[in-house]
């Protein structure tokens, strides 16, 4: 499952809400090291992102800063468990201002997420 986030050729294709695809400008899979892209939705806009690693611990631990607004700080940790992994998915925001504004939005995208990395993981 690491590898599915740390190849950005693998990234690409499972991250982001359902029917959204993205663009990398730059990877750099490093504490310190940055990462801009653009999702682009269904409807036709384009949503900019640009982060900045803090923490990666091979295979278990990455942390990264989302350096624009929204600004959040994402930790994903790995954990083994009988027979597969956990993945514990902490976006932690700002303000609680900020994320009540947001949740109606973060909630089902992430589910949308995880069912694309889920179905990513299973057909490669």
């Amino acid at each position: 499952m690491f590898e599915a986030f740390s190849d950005p050729a693998r990234l690409t294709l499972w991250l982001g809400p359902a029917c959204f695809t993205s663009t990398f400008e730059t990877y750099d899979f490093r504490p310190g090291g940055e990462w801009v892209f653009v999702f682009h939705g269904p409807n036709g806009v384009d949503y900019p992102n640009r982060s900045r690693f803090v923490e990666i611990v091979w295979p278990s631990r990455i942390v990264y800063d989302h350096v624009m607004p929204p600004h959040f700080r994402m930790t994903m940790t790995l954990d083994e468990e009988a027979g597969g992994t956990r993945l514990t998915w902490r976006m932690a925001f700002e303000t609680v201002a900020l994320w009540e504004a947001l949740k109606g939005v973060c909630v089902p995208a992430n589910e949308e997420n995880f069912d694309r990395l889920e179905s990513h993981l299973c057909h490669s």
